[in-house]
């Protein structure tokens, strides 16, 4: 199956990560990156979409149609955040995302969601954003996508090449091979989150929630 993804956060570590895969993967014919600014990339397949408040996408809407895929990357820290902005910016503005393409593509669009290791499906935990991923992982698993996927990634390494790439990384980027010969179970590459992304996307996976280990497999598939 040829894939037209829907990438958000493409300006972020993760998500340029995810956007690079798709651009050097033949299965994927076309790649809309929705972001506030622009990714600093450009490629045949790639078409941005500027877009300042994606609490409201009415603006935009129309030009979500015709795609069965979306790899939502976008997402802030909780340093600093009481628990209903954090929700707002978590829950609410996935959720609205997500409802809008449901909308507009219907129930064939495949949903991969990038929430983090360490996430709370119970809803019921003592870390405010373990909680509030949690309850957006459940929520988005009732939408009524093809599938939703849950991706809970550990500690990334980034792409070669990547522009953005967050400014502690160049202080602990060179642990990456240690913690993968250490503790396999909580280090992946982008480049292979990437390809689980496109892998459950084409193929299915036996979990909705994909931790590190799943998402090593998957990608190898």
């Amino acid at each position: 199956m040829k894939l037209r993804v829907i990438v958000t956060g493409a300006t972020g570590m993760v998500g340029e990560g995810v956007l690079l895969e798709c651009l050097n993967n033949p299965d994927v014919e076309q790649v809309l990156s929705i972001s506030r600014r622009p990714s600093g990339h450009q490629h045949p397949k790639l078409r941005e979409l500027l877009h300042e408040d994606f609490q409201n996408l009415a603006p935009i809407a129309d030009q979500l149609t015709g795609y069965n895929a979306c790899f939502f990357c976008l997402g802030v820290s909780a340093v600093g955040l009481k628990e209903p902005e954090y929700r707002h910016l978590t829950y609410d503005l996935t959720l609205h995302f997500a409802r809008t393409l449901l909308q507009r593509n219907g129930p064939d669009l495949t949903f991969c969601y990038v929430s983090g290791a360490g996430t709370d499906s119970s809803e019921q935990g003592r870390q405010m954003w373990a909680r509030v991923k949690g309850e957006t992982e459940n929520a988005l698993r009732q939408l009524g996508f093809r599938a939703a996927f849950l991706f809970r990634p550990g500690f990334l390494q980034a792409t070669p090449g990547q522009q953005h790439v967050l400014s502690y990384y160049k202080y602990f980027g060179w642990l990456y091979p240690v913690v993968r010969g250490l503790a396999p179970k909580y280090a992946s590459t982008l480049v292979e989150l990437g390809r689980a992304m496109l892998h459950v996307s084409q193929s299915g996976y036996p979990k909705s929630v994909l931790e590190v280990p799943d998402i090593v497999a998957a990608a190898k598939e």
